[in-house]
């Protein structure tokens, strides 16, 4: 996974399509997409991803898990396609005794017309045109996405929303088929080799929405040494697993924490309490050391401070030491 995250070797290739290689990346917090790119690309600069925004190369869309999503324009149509059902039938349950279909139908239909006028709408203007209790899923009935200057280092909050099909262009013919196949595609890119429930947690829908994809693809076919069923793409890098690790620094909101990723064994069950609680659903930046979280870091007073879990060897000091000044230098 480290491989296919692009966290074993910076890469060079495009920042879309970075993107797509690793299934996007979660972005509630502006800042943590950018520090997820400088981890992964090489010669990242802050700039590469706000000029990106502004010229609609990549977007900010609530996508898999009903979360911001930073992806490629590419991949925005297929998989807000693949999802749309599924997390529109998830809506309505969890909001049991809200707005009805009907009533976020109609919903969609004000943001609509009143984005035909403005362009753009806030927060606050989208809040007005919904009605408080739809704004949080009006999304699912007209797909939004979310614009530049908001969402960015300089202007953290995401709260400035457009049409995706004026920000972007009307969606594809696509069939719904075709786009599940392309979300299963884009989770195995970056997190294969996985098992079917894997795939499903991360896009936040059931087996059954994805399963006839698993048969219908030509999938290379893998069993644990505990005997759960794995499923990969053809011909994708599965690196010697003596290959050298270097150290990392995640932000927050890093995909290789979460639960559809735990099997890869990045962290250790002992220290998820660390890194995920109930006070920190989001986790705390954390740093990786031969590729398993060894502690957490955070960025004061112009400085990036670590708090390892053990003990540490003097040539991992020295390592982290190193990263952990180019990154300080990053931020500034």
């Amino acid at each position: 996974m480290l491989a296919r995250q692009l966290l074993l070797d910076r890469s060079a290739v495009t920042l879309p399509r970075a993107l797509e290689r690793i299934g996007g990346l979660q972005s509630q917090y502006a800042p943590t997409m950018y520090i997820g790119l400088w981890s992964r690309l090489a010669r990242f600069t802050r700039a590469d991803l706000t000029g990106a925004l502004e010229q609609r190369r990549v977007v900010q869309g609530t996508l898999m898990r009903a979360t911001i999503h930073l992806v490629s324009a590419t991949d925005y149509w297929p998989l807000a396609l693949a999802i749309g059902p599924s997390r529109r039938q998830w809506w309505l349950r969890a909001n049991k005794g809200g707005p009805t279909a009907r009533d976020m139908q109609a919903a969609a239909q004000r943001v609509r017309a009143a984005l035909d006028t403005a362009g753009r709408l806030s927060r606050k203007e989208l809040e007005e045109v919904a009605g408080r209790d739809a704004t949080g899923g009006v999304g699912l009935w007209v797909d939004l996405v979310r614009v530049p200057p908001s969402g960015t280092w300089e202007h953290r909050r995401a709260d400035l929303f457009a049409a995706a099909s004026d920000w972007l262009g009307p969606p594809p013919d696509l069939a719904a088929e075709d786009a599940v196949d392309h979300l299963v595609r884009r989770y195995l890119s970056g997190f294969g080799p996985a098992a079917t429930h894997d795939i499903a947690s991360w896009a936040g829908m059931t087996v059954g929405e994805i399963s006839s994809s698993i048969q219908r693809l030509p999938l290379r076919r893998f069993r644990t040494e505990s005997g759960v069923a794995l499923v990969d793409l053809p011909r994708l890098r599965r690196p010697d697993p003596e290959a050298p690790v270097p150290v990392r620094f995640l932000s927050s909101w890093e995909a290789v924490l979460l639960a559809h990723a735990r099997r890869t064994g990045v962290l250790a069950e002992q220290d998820r309490p660390s890194v995920f609680s109930t006070r920190n659903p989001h986790s705390v930046n954390t740093f990786l050391v031969d590729g398993v979280v060894a502690g957490t870091w955070r960025h004061t007073s112009g400085r990036v401070d670590l708090e390892p879990f053990r003990a540490l060897d003097r040539s991992t000091q020295a390592s982290l030491r190193e990263e952990a000044e180019r990154l300080a230098a990053f931020h500034a």
